[in-house]
C-alpha cells in the first residue's frame, strides 16, 4: 500500500527520484516496472505498478468501444499509459508530453493512493488540498450509504 505525501524535485531531464520508503515495494511486487498515465478529472499524472495497471487496463478494453464515455476513457488513459522502469539509481523519467499536462516543473508531490501514485505540481497540489479542505468544512453533503459505513 502506498500512503503518504512526499515532495521532490524533478531533475533537468524530468527525472523524479522514489522515496527510498516505496522502492522495495514497487521492486518486489513489479520488479521496477512502472505505468504512467493522465487523470480523467485533475491536473495530475497516474503512477502504477505495472501488475496493478495490467488489471485496470483489461477492465478499461473490456468496456468496448460503442459508448462514448468508455472510449473517452480509453483513449485518455490507455493512450496516454507510458511504461517506466525504475533505474539503478531508483529514478523514473516522466516524459515532457506528461509533464506538460501536469503542468510539472521542479517541484511535485508525490501521493500514495492505496495500489497507486498521483504526481502533482507542487503548488496545484497545495491549493487543490486547500480547496479540498475548505470545501469539506463549508459542506454538509449527504454520503452515500458505502461512505457512511466509514469510520475515521
Amino acid at each position: 500500500m502506498f500512503r503518504g505525501v512526499n515532495t521532490l524535485s524533478l531533475d533537468a531531464k524530468g527525472r523524479m527520484a522514489m522515496p527510498s520508503r516505496y522502492r522495495d515495494g514497487v521492486l518486489e511486487q513489479s520488479d521496477g516496472q512502472l505505468v504512467i498515465t493522465v487523470d480523467r478529472s485533475d491536473p495530475c499524472l497516474l503512477l502504477y505498478p505495472l501488475p496493478e495497471w495490467e488489471e485496470i487496463e483489461r477492465k478499461l478494453v473490456r468496456l468496448g468501444n460503442l459508448n462514448a464515455t468508455a472510449r473517452r476513457l480509453q483513449r485518455l488513459l490507455i493512450g496516454h499509459a507510458t511504461e517506466l522502469e525504475l533505474d539503478s539509481h531508483g529514478r523514473i523519467l516522466i516524459p515532457p508530453p506528461l509533464r506538460e499536462f501536469a503542468k510539472l516543473d521542479k517541484r511535485i508531490a508525490l501521493t500514495g493512493q492505496g495500489n497507486k501514485f498521483e504526481i502533482w505540481d507542487e503548488q496545484t497540489w497545495n491549493e487543490q488540498r486547500d480547496q479540498w479542505i475548505t470545501q469539506e468544512n463549508q459542506e454538509e453533503s449527504e454520503l452515500s450509504a458505502e461512505l457512511e459505513t466509514l469510520s475515521l
